[in-house]
């Protein structure tokens, strides 16, 4: 395309928002209702997903060793574990510490019964695990080692956790397809609409030579620009309600947000912004292309 060809276009394009005012609100409209809808379900899942992990981040695996074990084999058991690709941290625990950390949560200051320590075999290694849903494939690993003599895992939670993200994966994967199918068919009833009205000056552009490139460039364009609209306005909404409800949250339920870890709005528009308006842009090109070789067929 020429410069000058080009130029033409972009002006067309540009020129066409303004031309056809009911269609272009109707077209903005019909985006932004769908972006709203899919940024505020992303801002939600987004948010289960980061709390899913923190939990998945804070269940361990225990492992504990054979009586009179020597301190080499456990140094060595520690960093054979390090090295497993699903361990993310591995925390020795001396028989002093655990029962340090057993006396301060059961005996409250009853501790003076005992002369010395009851726990004197419970050194363990807590591990933590950056895949949840790999701890059987570990704990399978970890009792066959040498000089492991159990291992205490939490099944329960590990299997809860491992089923919550999962479903949450399914469910996201298949509302966002589901919005995404009802904006590209939305949007291109709406740009068929606003196309069939001009038909009669697509079919003076093919009678008089122009070629399908030329007479499709300026309503793709123009599609292309209703779909990055469509896409910016409903982003500043929900940043703002966004802001608002965290802002709402800490204030009144400042206990929740010490359980629960939620995403800043940076880290949520990092992503939110540049996927919102890559489908805007997506979806207002794919209507227009799609909708205009309709009638290019003179």
């Amino acid at each position: 395309m020429r410069i000058s060809s080009f130029f033409y276009t972009l002006r067309q394009g540009v020129r066409n928002l303004f031309r056809n005012k009911l269609f272009t609100l109707a077209s903005i409209a019909t985006i932004s209702a769908c972006l709203f809808l899919f940024g505020l379900f992303y801002a939600i899942v987004t948010n289960f997903q980061h709390i899913v992990k923190n939990a998945q981040q804070g269940v361990s695996v225990s492992v504990f060793f054979e009586a009179g074990l020597e301190d080499s084999r456990i140094q060595q058991i520690g960093e054979q574990i390090t090295k497993r690709p699903e361990v993310s941290e591995v925390v020795f625990v001396s028989a002093d510490e655990a029962w340090e950390e057993f006396k301060g949560e059961y005996l409250e200051g009853y501790e003076d019964g005992f002369t010395e320590n009851p726990l004197i075999d419970s050194a363990h290694y807590d591990i933590y695990l950056s895949d949840v849903s790999m701890q059987p494939a570990l704990v399978t690993y970890l009792e066959s080692m040498e000089g492991v003599d159990h291992v205490n895992r939490s099944e329960l939670v590990a299997t809860t956790l491992t089923g919550v993200n999962a479903l949450i994966a399914y469910v996201s994967v298949g509302i966002i397809a589901i919005l995404l199918a009802v904006s590209v068919f939305l949007i291109s009833n709406t740009v068929m609409i606003g196309i069939s009205i001009r038909r009669e000056e697509i079919n003076i552009m093919k009678y008089i030579g122009a070629t399908d490139f030329f007479v499709r460039s300026p309503f793709v364009i123009e599609g292309m620009l209703i779909g990055l609209v469509g896409a910016a306005l409903p982003l500043g909404v929900i940043y703002g309600m966004y802001n608002i409800v965290l802002g709402y949250v800490s204030d009144r339920f400042p206990m929740l947000t010490n359980l629960l870890s939620f995403l800043t709005v940076q880290e949520v528009f990092s992503v939110l912004t540049p996927v919102s308006l890559g489908i805007g842009v997506g979806i207002g090109f794919l209507g227009s292309v799609v909708t205009v070789r309709r009638y290019l067929r003179v």
